[in-house]
């Protein structure tokens, strides 16, 4: 083999690294906790078992299974009414129902307990009208908790059931109907047969948000296995039962994924062509009603909770907005960053990667496992490797080279923070530049090389100013997922490195609703841009 082959097989090879990177962050706390094993914390687990563990399944099991109804119900019910239905108001709740993706679930959960306490407006006038005697609706209960996280996680199953639902269009069920099928029939036995596929992997992502949420179920003092890995953590000062308690997290995470797999099935469901939008007419009463029940969604799970917190910023003024408040959203703000570009830049590579060839299709799908780990979950893992890292061979080398240094290296630094944002949310952003790279015809790269370009310069050439709108679009959903986001970093935030979400905890633990509205009330504001973009995208 002649030097110049050996070298064009190394630059071919060069372009799998980064598929392979990200493969290795991805499978990195997986291992570690797995691992975890090793060492089982005997005293730890006599101690849960004694205590909680029996109520901590009973409490995720309940949630799995409330979340999992309702956000079945209310989203596949929307989205029959907006995708196939014509009534008044259709128009525009067609893109605000999604709205509520832009709060996070804490907030919702924090909004939700100021509003129903008892001192607060809703009980109030309950009692004001049924009598001081009278039964009042307990908000800090289980049904609670699946109530403020459904209002969330609906949209999951709404959009990607609209969209099973456009592209059957009417056709179908008017056939159905020369068989004899009725409306209510046709929709039970064609639609919706048709739409599973789609209604499952909606479920399926909003269960997975459900199952690693913290704040909300941290709010309403509900545990569940997010919460036990917060009290061993920093309750027990026990890392290793965290981990333990992670693997049975990640276990349930893996059974989730296997019976989405499985409720899928493995029949091909093929939509037909539907050119005509035609629409079912609604009139009178049932007009009424589906307006009515579209409008009270919206108004309960978007319009109070985002009312309600500009209230609190009225009442409680901008007193917080003070130099600590102003630090936390450059916090915010830059640790978003900064994951957004790795991200977005990881993210082109395992992209061009698969696109020349170079790596296989399996990695390229591992690679996206990161999204269904649980943030705690993913703290956990890297903070155990990290800390592996510190003793074994950081401080070791340190010594050998007489460098003195105190305290850990890797621990308790960004570096570990940065590294879980973007296994977490690396999904997030190869999902738009995949989408915008199937866009570029292979016939662009083909013209560039007839004019002499190598493939070094054809990516910088033709791929990525074609691929700037994606690569925007991929970082800003990063972005505000990263800011949003609380349970890793709020396990493995440096000291002074408080973001916004941390703050919404640390108010909402202290139960100051009131103090926490102006964070909240921006994350909701600056959440509500990529959610913008997405139903943008959708119409066109």
């Amino acid at each position: 083999m002649t030097s110049s082959n050996m070298l064009s097989r190394l630059r071919h090879s060069l372009w799998s690294v980064p598929a392979l990177a990200v493969a290795l962050m991805v499978a990195l706390p997986v291992l570690v906790i797995i691992l975890s094993w090793g060492n089982a914390q005997i005293d730890v687990w006599q101690h849960l078992i004694a205590t909680g563990l029996g109520r901590l399944l009973k409490n995720t099991l309940w949630l799995m299974l409330g979340v999992g109804i309702l956000v079945m119900l209310v989203g596949v019910t929307l989205a029959w009414l907006t995708a196939v239905c014509e009534f008044p108001g259709r128009r525009w709740l067609d893109w605000a129902l999604i709205l509520p993706l832009a709060i996070p679930t804490y907030v919702v959960a924090f909004v939700g307990l100021g509003l129903m306490s008892y001192s607060g407006p809703i009980l109030t006038l309950w009692r004001e009208l049924l009598g001081n005697d009278s039964w009042q609706p307990d908000i800090r209960s289980p049904i609670g908790v699946i109530l403020v996280m459904s209002a969330v996680l609906y949209p999951y199953v709404y959009m990607l059931a609209r969209s099973a639902f456009l592209q059957q269009g009417r056709a179908l069920l008017d056939a159905a109907r020369t068989l004899g099928v009725g409306p209510v029939k046709g929709f039970i036995k064609v639609a919706l047969p048709m739409a599973r596929p789609a209604i499952v992997a909606g479920m399926a992502l909003a269960l997975m948000e459900a199952l690693a949420d913290f704040g909300a179920v941290s709010v309403f003092n509900y545990d569940t296995f997010t919460t036990a890995i917060y009290k061993s953590w920093f309750g027990f000062f026990n890392l290793q039962a965290a981990a333990q308690l992670a693997s049975l997290l990640l276990l349930c995470v893996a059974l989730a994924l296997m019976a989405e797999q499985k409720l899928r099935g493995k029949k091909n469901v093929h939509n037909a062509a539907n050119k005509a939008r035609d629409r079912i007419q609604l009139r009178g009463w049932q007009a009424f009603l589906a307006s009515g029940f579209c409008l009270l969604i919206f108004t309960v799970t978007f319009v109070v909770p985002v009312g309600q917190l500009v209230v609190w910023v009225v009442q409680t003024g901008l007193s917080a907005f003070d130099a600590r408040f102003v630090q936390l959203i450059l916090h915010t703000f830059l640790l978003g960053f900064i994951a957004a570009i790795l991200v977005a830049a990881a993210a082109l590579g395992v992209s061009l990667a698969q696109r020349f060839g170079n790596s296989p299709i399996g990695l390229t799908q591992f690679t996206s496992l990161g999204y269904a780990l649980p943030g705690s979950v993913l703290a956990v893992g890297v903070m155990v490797a990290f800390t592996f890292l510190d003793r074994e061979l950081l401080a070791p080398m340190f010594n050998f080279l007489g460098i003195t240094h105190t305290g850990q290296i890797l621990v308790g630094s960004v570096t570990a923070l940065i590294l879980a944002y973007i296994i977490r949310y690396f999904s997030v952003g190869l999902g738009p530049i995949q989408s915008g790279l199937e866009r570029i015809r292979p016939s662009f790269e083909e013209a560039a090389r007839t004019l002499g370009c190598n493939r070094r310069q054809v990516v910088w050439r033709v791929y990525l100013p074609l691929l700037s709108p994606a690569t925007l679009t991929a970082m800003v959903l990063v972005l505000v997922d990263v800011m949003k986001e609380m349970p890793a970093t709020l396990l493995l935030r440096p000291f002074g490195w408080d973001t916004l979400a941390v703050r919404v905890y640390e108010m909402t633990s202290e139960g100051e609703w009131q103090r926490a509205a102006l964070p909240a009330l921006v994350l909701v504001l600056v959440s509500v841009v990529p959610v913008v973009m997405m139903i943008r995208r959708s119409r066109r």
